[in-house]
């Protein structure tokens, strides 16, 4: 069957979210990723913890991928990749800006070579700006982009359990940022530039609180607005057994019916009175810890309120719409490891050209051989690259 991204050739030089997962998503969608790694592999595959020989997180999003390992540090390895490049289509890179200036490889120079080559640069903070040489990870993203000192319900900002400005940021920013200029090189016949940057990413996701802050004309405080716990109508709370329920009853309609069944009528006209939400949520919290999660699951079982129960991981990987969704793979005992893993499914459901798992994990430089014969080396001319430590 027919893939989206078929015929198109990707080269990958990133090692951890969000490029390796960015290739990964253009890969689950047909195209031909080729990861250039190091010599000895990318420091990604080693992180702890392992599965068999590897890391789990490699395994993650490493998926549909070949494998070719090059020494870009010497100049016959950069005459290698820039081989490779004459028939490539993407470009995805994470280093911080100045890394591929250094290496002899930046796009100016990259274009002269493939001129419809479109090239992706991920970086914390992007090509311009007094930080856009500078160190961080998806904490510190978040916390210059104002995210994390909105996090939380309590005193103190909280950590996020997903790498948002990794993820939302950087990655689905950068396949889209891909999408878009391989449909304008259709038109104009040449690549370009994309200038990708983490903490750029996080900022747009705050498009909600940025109309608070200029509805209410003053900053949204931690704790207090509605998406942090600050409204008993959109809130998590906790049931007798240690679990949660989270309810989103945002519409009046959803609040309305959850006060009538908790036989809370009187708060139906309060849902957003600031000055209350303290008293009903210190309520509703109470109630909810005299029965256990599913008690509360069946007694709102025939309400459509937005009530759902907090899963774990394994739950979740169990539930019925994620299985009907095929969001979840489980491969057992992987290489005997005595360990299961885990690994999302494709959230983008394609009717004419769906993507496809096929759950291939290349070795470090599996594919260097062929890939160069691709590229019109002959077999001395690989050896002898061998030989120099260019390639594996």
């Amino acid at each position: 069957m027919l893939q989206a991204l078929q015929g198109i050739k990707v080269l990958d030089l990133s090692m951890y979210l969000p490029g390796p997962l960015c290739s990964q998503i253009l890969a689950d969608f047909g195209a031909e990723v080729i990861k250039v790694e190091e010599i000895n592999g990318e420091w990604g595959r080693w992180v702890e913890p392992l599965i068999g020989r590897q890391s789990a997180r490699f395994y993650s999003v490493n998926r549909n991928k070949k494998s070719v390992a090059l020494n870009l540090k010497q100049e016959e390895g950069r005459e290698v990749f820039l081989k490779l490049l004459e028939k490539t289509d993407v470009l995805i890179e994470q280093f911080r800006p100045g890394v591929m200036e250094k290496l002899g490889l930046h796009y100016d120079k990259l274009k002269t070579v493939n001129k419809g080559l479109i090239h992706c640069a991920i970086s914390g903070y992007g090509y311009s700006g007094p930080l856009k040489y500078t160190a961080g990870h998806d904490l510190n993203y978040l916390s210059i982009a104002g995210v994390t000192g909105l996090t939380g319900s309590s005193a103190e900002p909280a950590m996020s359990a997903v790498q948002i400005a990794d993820i939302g940021g950087g990655t689905l920013y950068a396949v889209i940022g891909i999408m878009m200029a391989l449909r304008a090189r259709a038109v104009t016949g040449e690549g370009q530039f994309c200038d990708i940057s983490m903490t750029d990413g996080a900022i747009s996701l705050l498009s909600y609180t940025l109309g608070e802050w200029s509805g209410q004309c003053k900053l949204p405080e931690r704790g207090a607005e509605m998406l942090t716990g600050g409204y008993a109508c959109y809130n998590i709370y906790k049931t007798r057994d240690n679990k949660f329920i989270s309810l989103g009853a945002i519409e009046d309609k959803f609040w309305r019916d959850f006060c009538t069944r908790i036989d809370r009528p009187n708060y139906i006209q309060m849902q957003w009175a600031r000055g209350e939400q303290k008293n009903i949520i210190d309520d509703i919290k109470a109630l909810f810890m005299k029965k256990n999660q599913q008690d509360w699951l069946e007694i709102f079982g025939d309400l459509d309120i937005c009530l759902t129960p907090v899963l774990s991981l394994e739950e979740m990987s169990e539930h019925p719409q994620v299985r009907e969704r095929e969001m979840m793979l489980r491969m057992p005992n992987y290489q005997d490891s005595g360990r299961d893993l885990y690994l999302a499914g494709i959230p983008v459901k394609l009717s004419s050209t769906p993507g496809e798992i096929k759950l291939q994990f290349p070795e470090v430089g599996q594919h260097t051989t062929s890939i160069l014969q691709e590229a019109g080396y002959n077999e001395m001319e690989i050896e002898e690259l061998k030989e120099q430590g260019i390639i594996k």
